[in-house]
């Protein structure tokens, strides 16, 4: 739409109903990776929205409550909002998180944390910073620039972003990543943990999924169940079934079915 997050004055169809990303300013792309707003309509709910584990953690400014961090998750957050409420957020790639925030990111795993309670500096700045009081459009920008300073004092630890990129292959394996990236696989796991909440086998298993719930979105349709689990890296259906009852709490083609509105 030509807007970006540090404009002061974006249009009107910024906040509309709904679920929106922007590209993060090129200068963070290695550690963001998106900036996105949520709005729920005035006259009721946005709906129960089924978060699914990414990998990511995000910083959360919510209208009328403040800023809090949501951790890496293992399985699926349902989620509502109510009426009128504004959610805008900076999505942290995996690797950035915990060297950002300044704390080992498996101490947030399925856990939403207000910023005042990290017990870190940035934590209190942000908090005193990203005041519930203030406009949508003012919090956008503020935390954009709150990114900004965020990852000039904690960049993302590129061994990890390395390892995520490298784990975000279908066949992938950790010790393979480990061997590649010259270190070994108790140094990675423990690299892993503290940077992207989850260790290496955890992080392979939720970017694989990711692959399928990516391909589930662009895809019209029912889905070749059998055909995505092999091209998504998965052994075989029966492999892709199990870990999608894990990770979203639905057989693949119940999800793919919960997932078409969003879509």
């Amino acid at each position: 739409m030509g807007w970006t997050p540090r404009d002061p004055n974006p249009p009107r169809s910024v906040w509309e109903p709904g679920y929106r990303e922007w590209a993060p300013p090129p200068e963070l792309a290695g550690s963001v990776a998106c900036l996105w707003t949520r709005v729920a309509p005035p006259g009721g709910e946005l709906g129960h929205t089924l978060v699914l584990p990414d990998a990511c953690c995000d910083l959360i400014w919510q209208s009328g409550e403040g800023t809090f961090v949501a951790g890496p998750d293992t399985g699926p957050w349902p989620s509502a909002l109510p009426a009128g409420t504004v959610l805008v957020a900076v999505r942290l790639r995996p690797g950035a998180g915990g060297p950002a925030l300044g704390l080992p990111l498996s101490a947030l795993l399925d856990r939403r944390v207000d910023v005042s309670d990290l017990g870190t500096g940035f934590g209190t700045r942000l908090a005193r910073l990203l005041m519930p009081t203030l406009t949508p459009a003012a919090a956008l920008r503020l935390l954009a620039g709150a990114a900004s300073d965020l990852f000039l004092e904690g960049p993302a630890d590129p061994l990890v972003t390395e390892a995520a990129r490298l784990l975000g292959r279908p066949r992938a394996q950790a010790r393979d990543v480990a061997a590649r990236l010259g270190v070994g696989e108790r140094q990675l796991l423990r690299r892993c943990r503290a940077a992207a909440g989850h260790g290496p086998a955890a992080l392979r298993r939720v970017l694989r999924f990711r692959r399928f719930v990516t391909r589930i979105d662009a895809g019209p349709g029912g889905p070749d169940l059998a055909r995505l689990a092999a091209d998504t890296g998965y052994a075989d259906q029966a492999h892709l079934t199990r870990e999608c009852v894990r990770l979203a709490g639905l057989p693949p083609a119940a999800l793919a079915v919960e997932r078409r509105p969003a879509a």
